[in-house]
């Protein structure tokens, strides 16, 4: 049923993190997929508000935090008339405040209304987000979903193509299912539906070109929010397509649940060299900080040595030899204070992203990772002598004993820093 439709292609020479080679998407000033200076373009960092995008001032101050945390695309809901007049505003109000951060408007049902009635927003906004599953129904689908393309056309945007498990077009998914109804061998109900998402993104990326949008202004995503499925329907977009990839667990729940579901699905994907983008979609407890999905997105991808966005705190866990609790508070101290100390050390110090430390609790494996990071510390742990080895370069350069010890550690740290990294 998918071959008459959309021949597979074979992208196995391109190789992880090449397959996109071909194709690069601007999105403002950030580059999605494609190549710079030869080498693949770096995975981008996404989020997206959950404020009324109507309500400026608390749009501005949401993306502003996102911004600052690293997000390096923000998504808006556009939902409504007082939403898309808000966005040029939104923009304005943002730039005015340093922040250049693209802006991606999310639109469904009205979107072609929107934009044509609010051509300020349709220039303001770096990217439209289309769900083909309800951008229109019938007779109206092409219409509709036409007149945002060619919106995007006339002022230069990129658009995101986006299906998801929760709203997928309906009388595709019916027409797969009567056409697997009478196979010799009919597949299951779940494999028919992911069949479902990976179609109608390909078949409405390939409208997209047809009405005149560039390949390299198309990105495709496809949100589920079973680990299994988003692996699966990912792994079917790669292999049919070379459109950049927006990867995301959608409605991946609150705390570690979210986290360890997308790190182990975007994981393995990214792995694969399968994705240009990503989000870390996690529910917010009541009032907390919406930047948590930013910084578990940078975290997979620093983890996995794709990017490198601050510098490393490595620490022990602990144990039956680590009673005491003075190397947990500083491993901390000195994460909040590398968190802290990152805008203003991005500019005066260039490079230290790349700064790994140690912060170790006992004499087991305390000198030997110490050895290891740029500069680490070896805290004594039970029952040893109260001397803690400090290593910088990979040689002991000095032993800390007493009271003062994180103090004298942190300043050891500062001067690091301001001499290696100073320009």
């Amino acid at each position: 049923m998918t071959d008459s439709l959309l021949p597979c292609r074979n992208e196995a020479a391109f190789g992880p993190r090449a397959r996109h080679a071909s194709i690069g998407v601007k999105v403002g000033d950030v580059q999605v997929g494609g190549m710079i200076a030869g080498n693949p373009a770096p995975i981008v960092v996404q989020s997206m508000t959950n404020t009324d995008t109507a309500d400026i001032a608390g749009t501005i101050a949401q993306v502003v935090a996102l911004a600052r945390a690293g997000s390096e695309i923000v998504r808006i809901t556009v939902d409504r008339d007082e939403a898309a007049a808000a966005v040029p505003h939104i923009r304005d109000g943002l730039e005015k405040r340093g922040i250049h951060v693209p802006l991606v408007g999310d639109f469904h049902y009205i979107g072609h209304k929107l934009l044509a009635d609010h051509p300020a927003c349709a220039e303001a906004l770096a990217k439209y987000r289309i769900n083909p599953g309800n951008v229109g129904f019938r007779e109206k689908r092409d219409t509709q979903f036409s007149a945002i393309v060619e919106m995007a056309i006339r002022h230069g945007k990129a658009v995101r193509i986006g299906a998801n498990w929760g709203s997928l077009d309906q009388e595709l998914l019916t027409a797969l299912m009567d056409e697997n109804a009478s196979a010799p061998q009919p597949l299951d109900a779940r494999a028919i539906t992911r069949e479902a998402m990976v179609q109608s993104a390909l078949l409405s990326a390939r409208r997209a070109e047809e009405i005149g949008l560039a390949a390299d202004r198309i990105i495709l995503s496809a949100k589920v929010s079973a680990v299994q499925d988003l692996i699966t329907i990912y792994r079917m977009l790669a292999e049919r397509s070379r459109y950049a990839l927006h990867l995301g667990l959608t409605e991946a729940g609150m705390g570690s649940k979210g986290i360890v579901a997308s790190s182990a699905a975007l994981g393995i994907l990214l792995q694969e060299g399968i994705g240009d983008t990503i989000r870390f979609s996690l529910t917010p407890e009541p009032g907390g900080d919406r930047t948590l999905e930013v910084k578990a997105a940078q975290e997979l991808l620093q983890t996995m040595g794709f990017r490198v966005f601050v510098p490393l705190v490595a620490a022990c866990p602990g144990c039956g030899r680590t009673t005491s609790t003075v190397f947990q508070e500083l491993a901390r101290d000195i994460q909040h204070w590398i968190s802290t100390s990152m805008p203003e050390w991005k500019t005066r110090y260039p490079g230290v992203e790349a700064l790994n430390v140690a912060v170790m609790g006992c004499i087991v494996n305390g000198p030997g990772e110490s050895k290891h990071a740029d500069i680490g510390i070896s805290l004594p742990g039970t029952g040893e002598t109260p001397a803690a080895p400090v290593f910088i370069d990979g040689r002991k350069a000095m032993t800390l004993r007493g009271a003062g010890i994180a103090a004298e550690f942190k300043q050891i740290v500062a001067d690091y820093i301001e001499k290696r990294f100073s320009v």
